[in-house]
């Protein structure tokens, strides 16, 4: 999964690709370095970052996703308001990736009877702007896992089925290093939830912490980090270095004929 931040704020992106145009390109680049899913948003959701207008949402991400609709490349639409979802749906996307896990009032609703859209349900504790304020847990791996069950629980009572279903448990969404590591060295134990598992965690802060090094430095890192979530069983890597990523990941599914 490859990301599209058409936004100005954006951690690591912010303002390179906030026109249409220049969205449009950066996506095809990243689909012509073998992206298979492209993950546009229209709001960033860094820490202390201000929410946007659902108007304003929309009119960045719309006309992105129907230039992109007609590619053979899945569109993911990352966002966490129930009209922006509907409308993108209606523009092209086919998964909805959401950081509130559709908490929001309307959410479910707006995905629902869309039987071929797939939803990522996103572990977030708090919300953007004072989420990273002091992030506490009794136990990360197992408080993290306990709302993602709850969720699919509740998305399967509300009609929307199992194989739709995608968790992610929000590295960097309300996280200290201490508990980032620790959902990563466990990432495995999520597996048992039976469903797909979306690590995004390219060029986050945490790296930045082991590491070092700027935002715009996090390459190698954030190439590890994803090459360790695919070994502990993710099965989708949200990054912004498509093809590097996917190059090391070449390598590790040629050494251990996996697929």
């Amino acid at each position: 999964m490859g990301v599209v931040n058409v936004t100005p704020d954006s951690f690591s992106d912010g303002g390179l690709y906030a026109s249409t145009n220049k969205a449009v390109q950066h996506a095809q680049r990243l689909i012509d370095d073998g992206v298979d899913i492209l993950d546009i948003g229209g709001e960033s959701t860094r820490p202390g970052s201000e929410s946007v207008n659902e108007a304003e949402e929309l009119n960045r991400v719309i006309p992105v996703i129907q230039a992109l609709s007609d590619t053979n490349v899945a569109v993911s639409i990352d966002t966490s308001k129930p009209e922006v979802m509907r409308q993108a749906i209606k523009a092209g996307a086919t998964m909805v990736n959401d950081v509130n896990a559709l908490r929001a009032p309307g959410a479910i609703e707006a995905v629902k009877e869309e039987c071929h859209v797939l939803v990522c349900l996103m572990h977030m504790q708090g919300e953007p702007r004072r989420m990273q304020k002091n992030p506490q847990y009794t136990d990360v791996v197992a408080d993290v896992m306990d709302f993602l069950r709850q969720r699919l629980t509740i998305m399967q009572a509300a009609g929307i089925t199992k194989e739709r279903l995608i968790i992610d448990p929000g590295f960097g969404f309300g996280k200290t290093l201490d508990h980032n590591l620790e959902l990563l060295r466990n990432l495995d134990r999520f597996l048992c939830l039976d469903v797909p598992i979306l690590v995004g965690i390219s060029r986050k802060s945490m790296l930045g912490t082991i590491t070092g090094n700027a935002v715009d430095h996090r390459r190698y890192e954030s190439i590890a980090a994803a090459l360790l979530a695919v070994i502990n069983g993710a099965k989708i890597i949200r990054v912004h270095d498509v093809k590097a990523t996917k190059d090391a990941l070449a390598v590790y599914v040629a050494v251990n004929d996996v697929v």
